[in-house]
């Protein structure tokens, strides 16, 4: 690997990436907190909720509830989330870092992969505050603390009701944060090739990566939260689910809060992915020009073709003169002007030009020159 190579490796570390990814999930979380409650809501199979857009129910829920109601179960998202976060940044960065050193194309494989990996490490660790979360954002939901939702699901359903949605969240998720990586590394490929710190880059491949991505796994989201609420009885698996939303809401039940989840990943994954650059950039103390966030689309780890010209530093040299076998002057030919070896008028011992690289030395004569 030269110079240019060390060149393109990212100015940042693990512990970076963790530092930055945990302050930017806890700041993500804390923000949309009260518009993911409502997503929540609007996703219920209750009749009381049912038909209410975003607005009418975030009213309703402060005007019946309480103005602190929207934000009932915070401190356990926070509390998940830093951790969670942390291991999401670090894990994707590191599996992409890594499998791009391994291979020289097919980098949307290696996004996918890379989001498998931190999709498994994040999702076992934010799946019991999902549940703790949303027990705590339903309607007429009987826990007013964290600590009471806690006990009581534990010692009514045991821990596994903290894993129940687990796969479904997995087969939610992997679709989720494929489409969300790859549609944020194309747009940074497109619109910031050379990984600067670009506050308004990230906030726009933030917000589509956050778009697409939620719309597309919507159906899923529901099946999730039932799966969590446990508001129409004991639901015991995905199968069960989705033929409960399906007998109870019909093909359009599988839709439910979609305009809210969109409107809640857009901002959300653009606060996200901002907020993670700019304490990378920021953490990493280096100036501006010097800093690059990650490996870009094209694989800068693996060796560079190189072409065989002069170094643009070396001075100028008049041409020599080489005099052939019977006496007469040599003309180079095209063929000679192209090679990157400086011939003396010493034909057997011919002096090499050491700031350039040489494969198959040959003899002058067979180099292209003529012999008359």
């Amino acid at each position: 690997m030269n110079f240019d190579d060390y060149e393109s490796l990212p100015t940042t570390s693990v512990s970076t990436n963790m530092s930055a990814g945990a302050l930017a999930g806890v700041l993500e979380h804390c923000v949309m907190y009260p518009l993911d409650s409502v997503k929540t809501r609007m996703q219920s199979l209750s009749p009381t909720t049912s038909g209410y857009n975003i607005s009418t129910t975030f009213l309703n829920m402060v005007k019946n509830e309480g103005l602190l109601r929207p934000v009932r179960g915070l401190p356990a998202v926070v509390a998940g989330a830093g951790p969670a976060h942390a291991l999401y940044f670090a894990s994707y960065e590191f599996a992409k870092e890594s499998l791009t050193k391994l291979t020289t194309q097919h980098h949307q494989l290696n996004y996918v992969m890379s989001a498998v990996v931190a999709t498994l490490i994040h999702d076992g660790i934010s799946n019991p505050t999902e549940v703790i979360k949303q027990r705590m954002q339903m309607y007429n939901s009987p826990y007013k603390s964290v600590v009471a939702c806690v006990k009581d699901v534990y010692v009514k359903e045991g821990i596994k009701a903290f894993y129940r949605s687990y796969s479904t969240q997995l087969v939610m998720n992997l679709p989720y944060q494929s489409v969300h990586f790859l549609t944020y590394e194309f747009f940074q490929n497109r619109l910031n090739s050379e990984r600067k710190y670009n506050p308004s880059v990230h906030i726009v491949a933030g917000a589509a990566a956050g778009a697409s991505a939620s719309a597309l796994t919507t159906p899923l989201d529901v099946v999730k939260t039932l799966l969590n609420t446990q508001e129409t009885g004991l639901i015991r698996g995905m199968p069960e689910a989705l033929k409960k939303i399906y007998t109870m809401a019909g093909p359009l039940g599988f839709f439910r809060g979609l305009s809210a989840r969109v409107l809640y990943a857009m901002p959300a994954t653009a606060i996200c992915w901002s907020t993670y650059e700019f304490f990378k950039f920021y953490f990493c103390g280096l100036s501006l020009d010097k800093y690059k966030s990650s490996i870009s689309g094209r694989n800068t780890l693996q060796p560079r073709e190189q072409d065989y010209v002069l170094p643009s530093s070396a001075p100028h040299k008049p041409e020599e003169k080489i005099l052939t076998s019977t006496g007469s002057i040599a003309q180079p030919t095209a063929a000679a002007i192209k090679t990157v070896c400086d011939l003396s008028s010493n034909v057997t011992n011919p002096t090499l030009n050491l700031n350039t690289r040489h494969t198959d030395v040959k003899h002058p004569f067979d180099r292209g020159f003529t012999t008359s």
